[in-house]
Parts: structure tokens; C-alpha cells; sequence
């Protein structure tokens, strides 16, 4: 690959436009309700043959019922289903959830499959043990890398170990923690608020950073596209991109 790909965590503008402007899309969609087959088919003939998207997980598998973000699912849960998601809890739910996630990578041909964890998902025993499970018995397609996302205080051993354990790629946001795999997923969300617009010099902190990859660079913050286009002239003009 080459040594720094940059792209957006939702596209924000018309996938036409969007492929002549980046390399890699992180799909959103999938995260809160997956789209229908036809949708995603449609999206992959758009895009060129070497474009490349990634995925978010469908949120039963990582996030509790409580989640704000279930208010966007098209048929609500029963309150049995409600107690049987979230958390990597290896439940029927979680299971077809997760055989979900893979036919919507599969049509799209992704590459990696983001588990993002909510800040309340804590490094404890259980939680441990809930991760190593769902990755125990978890299908995982050849070519398809699993990204985690841990959001809470998880100590960098605790998190670095179980990236080696599980066969793991560490996705972080790159102003609150370093990447702990060879490989580094950066999901940048803005620093304090999803309003802020990068500096000039923290765009110039983040190219040192990830000098020479390889790593995946992907802007989630309001101006993202506007960040992310400053970020790649940035690397061309220093030569970080390809290095």
C-alpha cells in the first residue's frame, strides 16, 4: 500500500467527487444500520477498482442498548435482544450482527472492519473477556483486517498485548495516543470538539507522526474535507506520503 493513505470517516460530499479526491472511505452507515445490498453494490461500481473503503461495525455488536445511537435502527429491538447486545457479548444478536458487518464488507470489497467502543466500555476482566471471545469465534475473512478502537482508559500494555493476541490493528486518535501496532489506523475526531479545524502545525505535528506508515490517516471532524485536502498537500509538498 502506499506508505500513508488518507480519507474521510464518511464521505460527506458525492462519491464520485469524493473517489478523484482520496484514496480510502470509512463507511459510517454500517455502523448504525446497515445499507441494503443494492446500496453498497451501487457504491463499489461507482468507485474505481483500486478504491479502497472500510467499514464500522454494526453498533449491537459493540455498543449497549442504551446507545443514543439506536434511535437510527430501522426496526427496534425487543427487550430481549436489547439485554443480548454491545460489549462484544457473543450472543445469537451479536453473531447475525456480525455476519452482517462481513456481507456489507464483502460487497464492497473493504478492507478492514473498524470495532469502535464507546468510552464506557472499560478495560476490566470481563470486558477482556467479552473481546476474546467475540475475536475467538468471530468469522474473519482472509485480507479483511479487524481495527480497534478502545476509547476509554485502557493502559497502553493492556491494549498493545491484546493487538498481538488477537491478531488486532490499534485505531486512536492521534492527539490523545500513539497507534500500538506496526500498522496505524488515526481516526481524527478534532481536538476537544468536533468543530475544531486543524492547525497549520498540528497538521505538521500529525505528518511526523505517521512519516514513512504506513498508516491510515482518516479525518472524522465537521471540516474533515477541508482538513484532510490541507493534510495531503502538506504531505506532497514534504514528501511523508510515499516514504
Amino acid at each position: 500500500m502506499t506508505a500513508v493513505k488518507v480519507g474521510l470517516c464518511g464521505a460527506s460530499m458525492a462519491l464520485t467527487s469524493y473517489t478523484q479526491r482520496f484514496q480510502v472511505l470509512e463507511v459510517q452507515q454500517t455502523f448504525y444500520e446497515p445499507p441494503r445490498a443494492a446500496t453498497l453494490r451501487r457504491w463499489r461500481a461507482v468507485a474505481p477498482p483500486a478504491f479502497e473503503f472500510t467499514i464500522k461495525a454494526w453498533q449491537l455488536i459493540t455498543h449497549e442498548a442504551r446507545s443514543s445511537t439506536y434511535r437510527r435502527l430501522r426496526a427496534p429491538l425487543s427487550a430481549e435482544e436489547r439485554a443480548e447486545v454491545g460489549g462484544f457479548r457473543w450472543t445469537p444478536v451479536v453473531a447475525r450482527a456480525w455476519e452482517t458487518t462481513l456481507d456489507c464488507a464483502a460487497i464492497l470489497e473493504a478492507t478492514a472492519v473498524l470495532l469502535q467502543c464507546p468510552a464506557s466500555f472499560r478495560p476490566t476482566e470481563l470486558a477482556i473477556s467479552r473481546l476474546r471471545e467475540f475475536c475467538a469465534k468471530a468469522r474473519r475473512p482472509t485480507g479483511v483486517r479487524l481495527l480497534w478502537e478502545p476509547r476509554g482508559p485502557w493502559p497502553d500494555d493492556v491494549v498493545r498485548d491484546l493487538c498481538a493476541e488477537l491478531d488486532l490493528t490499534h485505531a486512536a486518535d492521534p492527539f490523545l495516543r500513539p497507534s500500538l501496532t506496526p500498522m496505524a489506523y488515526y481516526r481524527l475526531h478534532g481536538i476537544d470538539r468536533a468543530g475544531h479545524v486543524y492547525t497549520d502545525d498540528q497538521l505538521a505535528e500529525l505528518a511526523d507522526t505517521v512519516h514513512g506508515g504506513p498508516a491510515y490517516v482518516m479525518f472524522n471532524n465537521l471540516a474533515r474535507a477541508d482538513d484532510a485536502r490541507r493534510f495531503l498537500e502538506l504531505m506532497d509538498r514534504t514528501g511523508a506520503r510515499s516514504a
